[in-house]
């Protein structure tokens, strides 16, 4: 379980122990309830990062919502419910150039607006000649995105770098020549499932 969900699951355990010491059981049962659920919504299982060059693999467990090509390059979003893993890993190796935190509402994760107005993080990671944006997006139901590492810091591929505290969204933007490996409905699997193939770099 990742570090930051201990609190999350310490509070309904306490909770269901006072319970018990005055013998209200169904207190006791939610509360236990609550903490298992915490414990696994926070769970942080061991992943297996592929090591073929020139690709990119999902920044976040979830299902594939949206593809897009944009100005900017081409775009894909991942929706997480409740239930998925909420770890977010870095889709390539290379150095954070930025990282740029917006306050903002929080409307449905799936909605077409959500990158433009919920709160969200945005981290913007190179590797040679190519940059990758990857943000997460804070959902109806999210109460925090959490991003540990600091521009001018350098990821593994695959490497753990954040969460976003309940129902979230991770977008990636991609080089125009990325070649997209999935398709909207797929579900992926954080550090895992490859996204996208990159041309060799010159």
């Amino acid at each position: 379980m990742v570090k930051d969900g201990i609190p999350f699951v310490l509070v309904p355990a306490i909770t269901a122990l006072v319970f018990g010491v005055f013998q209200i059981w169904t207190g006791v049962v939610v509360f236990v309830l609550l903490a298992g659920f915490m414990a696994y919504f926070f769970r942080d299982p061991e992943r297996v990062v592929p090591t073929e060059p020139n690709i990119v693999v999902s920044a976040a467990d979830g299902r594939v919502t949206r593809i897009e090509d944009r100005d900017g390059g081409k775009f894909v979003s991942v929706f997480l419910s409740p239930l998925d893993v909420h770890i977010n890993r870095s889709p390539i190796a290379g150095e954070i150039v930025d990282i740029t935190y917006t306050p903002g509402k929080k409307r449905p994760a799936t909605s077409d607006d959500a990158s433009l107005y919920n709160e969200r993080n945005a981290l913007t990671i190179r590797n040679g000649n190519y940059r990758i944006v990857c943000t997460q997006i804070a959902g109806i139901l999210a109460r925090r995105i959490v991003c540990w590492p600091s521009a001018g810091d350098v990821l593994e591929r695959g490497q753990r770098f954040g969460l976003i505290k309940f129902s979230s969204r991770t977008d990636l933007l991609l080089p125009k020549e990325a070649e997209i490996l999935v398709k909207v409905g797929d579900r992926v699997r954080g550090g895992e499932t490859l996204i996208a193939r990159l041309p060799e770099q010159l």
